[in-house]
């Protein structure tokens, strides 16, 4: 089977590259034995990728079991997992066969595998190594013959380093890694997945299907989604339910999302912005500090000129000031001195000339520097994103949400 025909039969949605690439993966693995260990974060849908590779594999005729390691508490795991004998503890009063004992011959799932208790860990590594273990409260030598795949949201090799997780399991179970994209980078996808949770709640509900807006879509995707797609498919439940009218605007999707930042910049935001994105945003924020540094270069200049040449004519000093002026007049582009207004100008050999920080104070401002950047290259480009996009070191989808926020006549 090919990528295409495995989304429509476990009903996944999207284009992203990186979860084609992990589709490819899951498939070419499928036919091996080989653990797999898959990685992503809560809520991304990992819980699909292991009912794939047990339905393409050579045991897709015997038990899949899946396990949620964090559910089940430290004292009964291994009981869970491995079986036990009758009296191994207080409360066992039959033997029972467990997890892995069941599902010989088929696949086992590990759900969040990282909180395994160390103990059970050296458990799992002596199964996955000879397919041997030993139910709780016996000394039989027990065999099974089962397909390990894990998965975890958690960093593994910090886990590793803070003694929580044993690396020779790790470097075990790792043999095809899988890693699975988070909805907050898979871009247009996030509109095809509203779209499709919208039809199946109006279905299941009996109402007209809620359609997003142009402006809605935009404001989706540029949304964290810390809560990946469950936390998606929750906001399309509530508004299927709780909106009466069926179209849908990006003023209405922000009221389901109280913590939605319009502000990107490196300095204001949170955590939770992807490595991508603060990389090219931290481009374009070099860019502005860099012309404002020269625009201070500039502004000490004139001043020291005009503080040390004393044989300067008022005509002179006029035509200095005018260039300060319009150099940091943070109001309009390349504004002109009103011909009406005179400027006045004391000798800076009878009074005190002015900090030049108090002079330049209001033009600091970085969003002012970050616009008219953005206008520059437009401009430069007649008003093409994609390179103006490249030559502000950004990505063309951060330069539209910009030039959207800033409302910037593109």
């Amino acid at each position: 089977m090919n990528v295409q025909q495995i989304k429509q039969r476990f009903g996944i949605i999207g284009n992203y590259s990186s979860l084609n690439h992990a589709i490819d993966i899951a498939i070419q693995v499928a036919s091996t034995d080989l653990s797999v260990l898959i990685t992503g974060e809560s809520g991304t849908g990992k819980e699909v990728f292991p009912q794939i590779i047990h339905s393409l594999s050579s045991r897709k005729h015997g038990q899949y079991i899946a396990v949620n390691c964090g559910a089940i508490p430290d004292g009964t795991i291994d009981s869970e997992l491995f079986g036990h004998e009758k009296g191994a503890y207080t409360g066992a009063h039959d033997s029972r066969k467990g997890y892995f004992e069941v599902a010989d011959g088929g696949t086992i799932f590990l759900d969040e595998i990282a909180e395994l208790p160390l103990s059970t860990q050296v458990r799992l590594l002596r199964v996955l190594e000879t397919g041997e273990f030993l139910r709780v409260g016996s000394s039989k030598v027990q065999k099974t013959n089962v397909r390990v795949i894990a998965a975890t949201n958690v960093d593994i090799s910090d886990a590793i380093n803070n003694n929580k997780f044993r690396e020779d399991l790790y470097y075990r179970l790792n043999t095809v890694p899988i890693n699975i994209p988070p909805l907050r980078k898979r871009g247009g996808d996030i509109s095809l997945l509203f779209r499709k949770f919208a039809s199946d709640f109006a279905e299941r509900y009996r109402m007209p299907s809620i359609i997003l807006t142009e402006d809605a879509k935009n404001t989706l995707e540029n949304y964290e989604w810390p809560g990946n797609v469950r936390q998606l498919k929750n906001l399309a439940e509530q508004i299927s339910i709780i909106e009466q009218e069926r179209s849908i605007s990006s003023e209405v999707i922000m009221k389901y999302l109280p913590d939605y930042h319009r502000s990107k910049l490196p300095a204001l935001i949170k955590n939770t912005v992807d490595r991508e994105t603060f990389s090219s945003e931290r481009e374009i924020l070099y860019k502005i500090l860099f012309e404002m540094k020269n625009d201070m270069n500039d502004l000490k200049k004139l001043v020291l000129d005009l503080m040390h040449d004393e044989s300067s004519s008022a005509e002179v000093r006029k035509n200095h000031a005018q260039l300060i002026e319009k150099l940091y007049d943070d109001n309009e582009e390349n504004r002109q001195p009103d011909p009406g207004k005179d400027i006045q100008y004391n000798d800076p050999r009878e009074e005190h000339i002015l900090d030049t920080e108090e002079i330049i104070e209001e033009s600091l401002s970085l969003e002012d520097k970050e616009i008219e950047l953005i206008k520059k290259a437009l401009d430069k480009h007649h008003g093409k994103r994609k390179h103006a996009a490249q030559e502000l070191g950004i990505s063309e989808r951060t330069l539209y949400r910009k030039i959207k926020e800033y409302e910037i006549d593109a």
